[in-house]
């Protein structure tokens, strides 16, 4: 382990070798450190985030986001980062939001979690309507407002992660880990983040995604019960 290091960002990435490398050539002008943690991809992402200047672990089979983004915290912690922020590979957002989650983390804030509810410019229709809704129910779920918990573009504080304990290991992870973070009472902070919309064609898989999504929720809820239960 190295000594201690300020902040990481993490790109988690499948068969994005078309657009990984103006990603990442964009993230170096706010943050110096940047892993691409390749799950799987069937294309030359590992080669091209090298030769862009990123750290790379390839992940072979496919494992999906949530593994992903373990593998990602688990070397953010071995090499000694105070703080890790996850972006998308394929563009969807901007490295010149990065300053608002910087900023965020220097005011002691130790969850952030990007908002593109206020202003969601070219957002697809069903996915606002998707956001919205599942953000409702995890606002409840956590007892605190988290205006988009759709969203990937956030900052973990490596103390705050060490603490969770996420069983998803796909899409519904993201949403597993703001649940752990809540429960732990922990204060989740938003800043706004730009909504971007091109070709890319969404990892996402509708049906199977929501159904893991209202598993994951259901276990999370009677984890919570649990303990009730032995004590009665």
């Amino acid at each position: 382990m190295t000594g201690s290091r300020e902040l990481l960002v993490l790109l988690p990435a499948f068969n994005e070798e078309r657009r990984i490398a103006a990603v990442i050539g964009d993230v170096f002008a706010f943050c110096p450190s940047v892993l691409v943690v390749d799950d799987g991809s069937e294309d030359e992402t590992a080669a091209v985030s090298r030769n862009a200047g990123a750290e790379v672990i390839r992940l072979d089979p496919n494992q999906g986001k949530g593994a992903a983004l373990a593998r990602g915290f688990a070397y953010a912690a071995e090499q000694g980062f105070d703080a890790v922020i996850t972006m998308d590979s394929d563009g969807q957002h901007r490295a010149g939001d990065l300053p608002g989650f910087i900023q965020a983390h220097a005011a002691g804030h130790r969850v952030v979690v990007g908002n593109r509810m206020s202003e969601v410019g070219d957002m697809p229709l069903i996915r606002r309507w998707t956001n919205r809704f599942m953000s409702g129910l995890l606002t409840r779920a956590m007892g605190q407002e988290v205006p988009d918990t759709q969203n990937g573009f956030r900052l973990y504080g490596l103390e705050v992660l060490k603490q969770v304990n996420v069983e998803a290991s796909r899409f519904a992870a993201e949403s597993e880990i703001l649940l752990e973070i809540a429960g732990l009472g922990i204060p989740i902070h938003s800043v706004p983040v730009e909504t971007v919309y091109g070709d890319e064609r969404s990892k996402i898989r509708p049906v199977r995604d929501t159904v893991r999504f209202f598993k994951m929720l259901q276990r999370y809820k009677a984890s919570k019960r649990a303990p009730e239960n032995d004590e009665s």
